[in-house]
């Protein structure tokens, strides 16, 4: 709230203002014999302090620094609104000694408050409160409640001004401006949910470097496109429709509409150039399914504006089935159960708990990333006789389903309730109803970059290369398979609307062939006679040591195993000592003991050999070892 002398009809005398600081500096404890003198000074030139607030930008900013103090007093009580050109260009260093006992005090501490409770770090609310909060409190002369999404935008406004004379951009204030906003929503300041400021690019802005009649066409079809498709869809569309047109500008500079557009002089060439096209973040080729995905961009372009009657549409069809590229059909790639182990251990450990959790509810339950952003609050369903269950919303395939929970799960889904942030609930992105999304933090959605992050860095930490939260999913699912799940359980779990798509886990393991295959080969070997006595192994070079050899080499309990280089280490190896359900006798000390002086040679062979991961595999069996020794010798 404004003092009662600043919201009276009469302006201050100086005299008055003079007392009122003389007062300020006193309540601060400190000296104020050369402010006052230069307070004095400065309402001899200007008695009305808004006088000197119309003055170019120049002569505000030259104040000279014994004034500055006069200055910060006049705003932080309400007597002075001096610009948001001067807020942004002066930094306002002695801000935090100038709040206490002042009229925005109890303002500032309440969002304070909030921000902390969003999860915000300390830095974070006092920069955001002082780079927006206070700036915004002294050139409105309003309080915390009345501030608005205009007084924001003004804000920011004078930071893009500022970037235009001074060439300095305004990162760090876009950052702070986007801090205050998910603040003051939530404190119920602001009405809508804030959007990022200054990061998302207009239709007509994305097709900088197309042909200007075209790059309207383009732009106008997006437009449109968004009553029907998802904001993420409609922004894919854009980027494979931008690179569209780039290509015609760059082939065919004077091609002014698509309704010119030719099979032979510009779809063809261009459909030519997707085979050598560069992904600008891997700087790999891109793959056949992104090919596929920006023919069917243009496809539906030119057959939607032709169905449409647009004057933009091409004559006759340009593209064809046979243009799209034929797609691979790999399997599933799934986690094998020690890398699937090692990746869970990691996360488990890491001190991004949300993001962590969020994987490894991922994991449990088989979720895709979409739906495990989408989840909601009350997601776990409790049905009496039935346990636990969570409820994934409507995603990738339009259906809701339910997935059974065992304990552990339910306790994970705890965990992440008391992790998230509170607040207001926020807009859907797919119906704009209000939320309480279960992972939010910060005061918004947690982002699938950020989980993405988290899951590299956990597969990192784990020594098990690139994994995808997809391989997540794919892992739930190869897991429920080896388990014997029947295909329509399979289906309802994963949310599947056809066999089709569950029957490829199917093909991971199918007992069938497995069968088919053990039978065959029992007929081969009962064909081939009984086995030839002697020799039963092939010979060892030198002096016949395996350890020597120099191949992937797994030291086990009753033998060894040898793999080619190429091979790589399989990932079964030495699963049963690192099992739970592992445990061993004092009768055992002899062939543990033999099997960590094996361990222990291969993990130095695999050193010397330059095999990073694999010599770290023995150290973790030599480890295992230790640990089982101990058992057995205190059993």
């Amino acid at each position: 709230m404004l003092p009662a002398s600043a919201c009276a009809a009469a302006p201050e005398r100086p005299p008055e203002l003079l007392a009122a600081y003389a007062a300020h500096l006193a309540a601060s404890g400190r000296g104020h014999t050369g402010s006052v003198r230069a307070a004095r000074a400065f309402l001899a030139r200007w008695p009305r302090p808004e006088a000197w607030a119309t003055l170019p930008l120049s002569d505000r900013l030259a104040t000279g620094s014994q004034t500055v103090p006069f200055v910060m007093f006049l705003m932080v009580s309400g007597r002075l609104s001096p610009g948001y050109d001067f807020l942004v260009a002066r930094k306002l260093t002695s801000i935090w000694r100038e709040v206490p006992g002042s009229a925005i005090e109890s303002d500032v501490h309440r969002y304070m408050g909030a921000a902390r409770l969003l999860g915000f770090s300390e830095r974070m609310a006092r920069d955001s409160a002082s780079q927006v909060v206070v700036r915004l409190l002294i050139e409105t002369g309003r309080g915390l409640d009345a501030l608005a999404t205009a007084d924001l935008d003004r804000l920011a406004a004078a930071c893009e001004a500022r970037e235009r004379r001074t060439t300095k951009g305004w990162w760090h204030y876009r950052m702070a401006l986007g801090t205050a906003e998910r603040v003051l929503f939530h404190l119920g300041v602001l009405g809508a949910s804030p959007s990022p400021r200054g990061l998302r690019r207009s239709f007509p802005q994305r097709m900088a470097g197309v042909v200007p009649a075209i790059g309207a066409s383009l732009a106008a079809y997006l437009e449109r496109k968004r009553a029907t498709c998802v904001p993420r869809t409609v922004s894919s569309l854009a980027t494979r429709l931008a690179h569209f047109g780039r290509f015609l500008a760059a082939i065919d500079p004077d091609l002014v509409s698509l309704a010119q557009l030719d099979r032979r002089r510009h779809i063809e060439p261009w459909l030519v150039a997707l085979t050598d096209l560069v992904s600008t973040t891997s700087g790999m080729p891109i793959s056949v399914a992104d090919r596929a995905r920006r023919v069917y961009a243009v496809a539906g372009l030119l057959t939607e504006i032709t169905e449409w009657g647009w004057e933009e549409a091409p004559a006759r069809r340009l593209l064809f089935r046979s243009d799209i590229p034929r797609l691979p059909r790999p399997l599933p790639r799934y986690l094998p159960p020690d890398a699937d182990r090692r990746l869970g251990e990691a996360l488990a450990a890491s001190p991004a708990r949300l993001a962590a959790d969020a994987m490894l509810l991922a994991r449990a339950c088989g979720l895709r990333i979409g739906e495990l952003l989408d989840l909601e609050l009350d997601c776990v369903h409790e049905v009496r006789s039935q346990g636990s269950w969570l409820k994934v919303p409507l995603g990738k395939l339009d259906t809701e389903r339910m997935v059974p929970l065992d304990p552990e799960t339910v306790e994970l889904v705890d965990r992440i309730v008391a992790t998230r942030s509170p607040g207001r609930p926020l807009p859907h992105p797919r119906t704009g109803r209000p939320v309480d999304f279960l992972f939010t933090h910060h005061g918004r959605r947690l982002s699938q970059h950020v989980l993405r992050e988290e899951l590299a860095r956990a597969a990192d930490v784990a020594g098990i290369g690139h994994v995808t939260p997809h391989a997540l999913r794919h892992t739930y699912a190869t897991a429920l398979v080896n388990a014997g799940v029947s295909l329509q359980a399979l289906m309802a779990l994963l949310g599947h609307v056809s066999a089709e798509m569950s029957l490829r886990y199917g093909r991971l393991f199918d007992t069938t062939v497995r069968s088919e295959y053990e039978r065959a080969l029992g007929l081969a070997k009962s064909r081939l006679g009984t086995i030839p006595t002697g020799r039963t192994s092939l010979p060892l070079p030198g002096d016949g040591d395996w350890r020597a050899l120099p191949a992937v080499k797994t030291v086990l309990a009753g033998g060894f195993c040898v793999r080619a280089a190429a091979q790589g280490a399989c990932p079964y190896a030495n699963i049963c000592e690192h099992c739970p359900s592992f445990h061993v006798g004092t009768a055992h000390l002899t062939v543990l003991a033999a099997q960590r002086t094996d361990a222990s040679a291969l993990a130095a062979d695999a050193e010397a050999r330059g095999w990073g991961s694999e010599a770290e595999r023995h150290r973790r069996l030599v480890a295992r070892l230790d640990a089982l020794i101990t058992e057995a010798d205190a059993g």
